[in-house]
C-alpha cells in the first residue's frame, strides 16, 4: 500500500470507482449511490459528494471498495508514494 492517503473530493471518487465499472444509480442529500452487477451480485458503494473528503472517510470508502476491487488495483488511485 502507498504511504499517504491522496487529497479527493467525492467527484475524484466518483469517477475511480466509474473506472472499475460503478455506476450512479441515485443520489440522497450529499451522498451518492452506486452500484455495478458483476457474477449475478448487485454491489453497492454509497460515496459522499463533498468538496474535500476526510482522511478517515476516505480510508473507510478504500476498505468498502476493497470488498469488490483488488487493493492492488486501487491502491494507485487513492495513495501516493
Amino acid at each position: 500500500m502507498g504511504t499517504k492517503l491522496r487529497v479527493l473530493s467525492g467527484t475524484d471518487i466518483i469517477k475511480i470507482l466509474a473506472s472499475f465499472d460503478f455506476i450512479v444509480v441515485g443520489q440522497k442529500g450529499s451522498h451518492v449511490k452506486l452500484q455495478r452487477t458483476k457474477y449475478v451480485q448487485r454491489e453497492t458503494l454509497i460515496i459522499p459528494n463533498h468538496q474535500s473528503v476526510t482522511k478517515k472517510t476516505l480510508k473507510s470508502i478504500f476498505n468498502q471498495s476493497v470488498k469488490y476491487i483488488p487493493a492492488k488495483e486501487l491502491t494507485p488511485h487513492f495513495y501516493s508514494k
